[in-house]
């Protein structure tokens, strides 16, 4: 907050030259925003470096003229004023955060935050009582409009149709290797290798509390060895699956997951109508593990379907022989 401040204040409240700090500042963080985007796509997605490149350029050039605009009005001293000290505007995700955003979401957060710019700048031009203000207000609204036609631009010099298919394939590539993969496997482990505890469990004792509570045990004893297994596994760093923080619970989450959906029908204190339900999840389970097979492995369906529904059900059928034994 600014010293002597008691409060953030209202839009309505500040004063031309002050406004006009607001605008400078304002630049200045996007500016350096759009560089910090470029230097986080800049080793995998070239391309979509450039043109955030090129918007940094764009900003500092809009912020170059902003300062000469206030010292030809008001002056060398700019006042202090920031985003956070102004109520209802647009604010920007923390910097610490970019880091885990991929390229689909920093294209769509670029947009988001031009649109948001220029329809704040808009917005204020129209409510704003001074014709000077309003004039002022309603140049940085075109200058944010220009900034969207800069971009469009620049996306269509440096992001052709072949350099985007090539980074989006990389994004789905890094997708995959992230959290698709880990994910699955953990699925798979946790849906498969809990069957026959499960299984056995329950026709052993054909006590539905002590079944449930066997399988949550299974679920989260498997979830915390399969997650800790694969984030200790691989660092990411030579095999570009990426982090193995992320990879760790994305494996860790769905074993548990796998789990659980075949160990919660036992809540149902009725021990025939638990087991059918059971069996019900365990089949939709083992078709869906089959279609992440083949939508994002490129394993064909009918393979994937034959692999894990052939392995489940000699999991399962040893659960239940060694239960009922």
């Amino acid at each position: 907050m600014i010293p002597g401040f008691s409060s953030r204040r209202r839009f309505n409240d500040l004063s031309e030259q002050e406004v006009l700090a607001l605008a400078i500042s304002s630049e200045e963080d996007d500016a350096r925003i759009y560089r910090l985007y470029a230097e986080r796509l800049r080793e995998g997605y070239p391309a979509s470096a450039a043109v955030f490149d090129g918007m940094a350029e764009e900003e500092d050039d809009h912020r170059r003229q902003l300062i000469a605009l206030h010292r030809d009005r008001f002056g060398e001293v700019i006042p202090l004023l920031r985003r956070e000290h102004v109520a209802g505007f647009h604010a920007r995700r923390p910097v610490w955060l970019i880091e885990n955003l991929g390229l689909e979401t920093i294209r769509a957060q670029a947009a988001e935050m031009e649109r948001e710019a220029g329809a704040f700048y808009a917005r204020a031009a129209a409510h704003a009582r001074d014709a000077a203000t309003r004039a002022l207000l309603g140049d940085l609204a075109a200058a944010e409009a220009g900034h969207r036609d800069t971009a469009q631009a620049l996306a269509e010099e440096y992001l052709h149709d072949e350099a985007r298919d090539d980074e989006d394939h990389a994004a789905r590539r890094q997708f995959v290797l992230t959290y698709v993969q880990p994910g699955l496997a953990g699925l798979m482990d946790g849906s498969v290798s809990t069957l026959a505890p499960i299984f056995a469990t329950a026709f052993a004792t054909q006590d539905t509390h002590t079944t449930f509570l066997v399988g949550l045990a299974a679920s989260v004893g498997a979830g915390i060895s399969m997650g800790f297994t694969e984030a200790a596994s691989d660092d990411g760093q030579l095999s570009g699956r990426g982090s193995p923080i992320k990879r760790g619970i994305a494996t860790g989450m769905m074993t548990t997951v796998g789990g659980l959906g075949h160990a919660l029908p036992y809540l149902i204190p009725h021990f025939w109508a638990a087991t059918i339900t059971a069996i019900i999840v365990v089949f939709i389970e083992l078709w869906a593990i089959a279609w992440i097979q083949s939508r994002y492995m490129d394993t064909p369906f009918l393979r994937a379907a034959f692999q894990v529904v052939l392995g489940g059900a000699l999991v399962f059928a040893a659960g239940v022989l060694i239960g009922g034994g």
